[in-house]
C-alpha cells in the first residue's frame, strides 16, 4: 500500500542547512500498536506507518464524534484532569494531540493525510540519501554487538517493507506515484548545507547508541528502532537548519517512536511539537528558561531563590534539562510518559484563553454601560510562564531543605543525580501500580496548580512578572 523508504541506517557525519524548510503543518491523529507502559510492549522494529490507526476511534467519553472529528478542548481537559490517558489510548491520542492530524479531520480524510505525509517524508528522506550515500548506513567499529544486531534487525523491517510493493495493485501505484511526483515537486529547490549536515549526523550517530537502550522498547528485536531513530533525526536536521540536531532531542524523539510506533507519525508529531519547543535548544532559549524560572520562584520562596540564583544563572543550570526533556529522567519511566501528556496538553493555557474571553466580554458590557463606572486596569496571565515552569518550581519547594543545604555547585550536582521522583528504574511498569501512579502524578499536579493560583494572588498583589496589562 505506501511504498518503502529508501533504506539508512549507517555512519554519516553529517548536518545540514536548507533554503526553506520541510512542510511541518498542523497535522494531528492516529492510534499506534504499541501501548507503552504495558507489560506486553511490542518490541520489534517499528514499520513506515500505521495505515490501520488512521480510521482508530477515541474512547475518550466526549471526545470524538460520529464522524471521527476530535473536540480539541476536552481532550486537553480530559488529559490533565486524569493525569494523561492509558497505555492503551496514548499511540492515538498523542497523534491528534502533538498535531500529526488536525482534529477537524475526519475518519475519512486521515487515511489520505497519511498517505500524503508518508510520501513527502520518502522523498524527503531520499533526497539527503542520494546526496550523502555514506551516511546512509550508520559505520560500525565492530565493538558494540548489539549495534551490529540492530543492523540486522533494521535490514529485515527493510525487505519486509519492499515487498509489500510487489503486492499493490497497478490503481494503488499510480496513486503513489502522483503523490511522489507532488512531493519532488515540493522539495525540489530544498537545499542543504552539507558540510553542517555532516555535522549533526556525526553527533546523532553518537548519541542514538545512547538512547534508551535499557527499555523493553528497544530490546531484542527492537533493538532495529535505533536505527529507525536515526533516521528521523537526520531528516529533521535536514529540513530543519535553523535547528539541525542538538544533543536531547534524541531522547525526546525516542518517546514519539516509543508511543506512536512508526516512523513516519513519529516524524511528523516530533516535527510539530518541535515547532513550539526548538528554541530551547538555542542558547538563547536556555537562558530565558531559566530567567522564568528564576522569577517563578522568586515570587514563590525568595529565600531558596536567594540560595540558587546568581547573575549569570549557574547554579539554577540544572533546571535547564528537566524542563528540557520534560523531566524524562527524574521520573520513572511510565510517570514521565503521563507527565509529558500532561504539560503538553496546555491545560494552563486553555485557562488563560478563557479569562481573556471573560474580560473581553467584562470591556465590552462596561463599553456600553450607561453608567459612569471607574476604569481599571485589567491584567492578562503572563503566559511565559508554562505548567512545566510550576511543575519545576513544585519540585524544588518539595526538596527545599536539601537545596538550601548545598554549598557549593559539587553539591547540587549530586543532588540533582539523587533526585528521582516516584520509583526509580526505568523498567517501572511492573513496579508501580497503574492506580499508585495516576494518584502520584495527580498529586504534582495538584500541588502544580496551588502554586499557580498562589502566584496568580501573590504576583497580582505585587504586579509581578505574572501578570501582564492588557488594553
Amino acid at each position: 500500500m505506501i511504498a518503502s523508504c529508501e533504506e539508512s541506517h549507517v555512519e554519516g557525519t553529517g548536518k545540514t542547512r536548507l533554503d526553506s524548510n520541510g512542510p511541518v503543518g498542523k497535522f494531528k491523529g492516529l492510534k499506534s500498536s504499541v501501548s507503552a507502559g504495558n507489560k506486553g510492549i511490542c518490541r520489534s522494529v517499528a514499520p513506515v506507518t500505521s495505515p490501520e490507526s488512521a480510521c482508530a476511534r477515541i474512547s475518550l467519553p466526549g471526545v470524538m464524534d460520529a464522524e471521527g472529528r476530535v473536540d480539541e478542548s476536552r481532550l486537553r481537559m480530559h488529559i490533565f484532569k486524569n493525569g494523561g490517558v492509558s497505555p492503551d489510548e496514548r499511540g492515538l491520542v498523542w497523534r491528534f494531540l502533538f498535531g500529526m492530524y488536525p482534529c477537524s479531520s475526519t475518519a475519512l480524510e486521515r487515511p489520505l493525510l497519511l498517505e500524503q505525509m508518508t510520501v513527502r517524508y520518502q522523498v524527503m528522506k531520499r533526497k539527503w540519501q542520494q546526496l550523502l550515500p555514506g551516511a546512509v548506513r550508520l559505520r560500525l567499529n565492530g565493538t558494540d554487538a548489539e549495534l551490529l544486531t540492530a543492523v540486522k534487525f533494521f535490514d529485515q523491517r527493510q525487505d519486509r517493507e519492499q515487498k509489500k510493493q510487489q503486492y499493490e495493485s497497478e490503481e494503488a501505484r499510480e496513486k503513489m506515484s502522483f503523490l511522489q511526483l507532488q512531493a519532488q515537486v515540493l522539495f525540489e529547490r530544498v537545499t542543504f548545507d552539507l558540510e553542517e549536515l555532516q555535522e549533526a549526523i556525526r553527533i546523532i550517530d553518537k548519541d542514538v547508541p545512547r538512547t534508551d537502550r535499557d527499555l523493553p522498547y528497544y530490546r531484542n528485536e527492537g533493538l532495529g528502532n535505533l536505527l529507525v531513530l536515526r533516521d528521523i533525526l537526520i531528516t529533521y536536521a535536514a529540513y530543519h537548519p535553523e535547528v539541525s540536531y542538538a544533543q536531547g532531542m534524541n531522547d525526546l524523539c525516542s518517546r514519539f517512536l516509543e508511543v506512536l510506533h512508526s516512523e513516519v507519525d513519529t516524524y511528523w508529531s516530533f516535527s510539530c511539537y518541535m515547532e513550539k519547543f526548538s528554541k530551547d535548544f538555542c542558547a538563547d532559549g536556555l537562558y530565558r528558561k531559566m530567567e522564568l524560572e528564576a522569577a517563578l520562584l522568586k515570587e514563590l520562596d525568595p529565600q531558596l531563590h536567594s540560595h540558587l540564583v546568581t547573575d549569570n544563572m549557574e547554579k539554577i543550570t540544572f533546571c535547564h534539562r528537566w524542563l528540557l526533556l520534560a523531566f524524562q529522567r527524574e521520573f520513572e519511566h511510565s510517570d514521565a510518559l503521563r507527565l509529558f501528556e500532561i504539560l503538553s496538553c496546555d491545560h494552563l493555557e486553555l485557562i488563560s484563553q478563557q479569562v481573556d474571553r471573560a474580560r473581553y466580554q467584562e470591556r465590552l458590557a462596561r463599553k456600553y454601560s450607561l453608567e459612569d463606572e471607574p476604569v481599571t486596569e485589567l491584567q492578562a496571565i503572563n503566559t511565559d510562564f508554562t505548567f512545566e515552569l510550576f511543575m519545576c518550581a513544585t519540585i524544588l519547594l518539595e526538596n527545599r531543605e536539601a537545596l538550601l543545604s548545598c554549598r557549593n555547585e559539587v553539591q547540587l550536582i549530586q543532588f540533582t543525580s539523587r533526585c528521582v521522583c516516584g520509583s526509580a528504574g526505568q523498567d517501572g511498569p511492573e513496579q508501580h501500580p497503574e492506580k499508585n501512579r495516576g494518584k502520584f502524578l495527580q498529586l504534582l499536579q495538584t500541588l502544580s496548580l496551588g502554586l499557580f493560583e498562589r502566584s496568580l494572588l501573590h504576583a497580582q498583589e505585587q504586579r509581578g512578572p505574572l501578570f501582564i496589562s492588557t488594553p
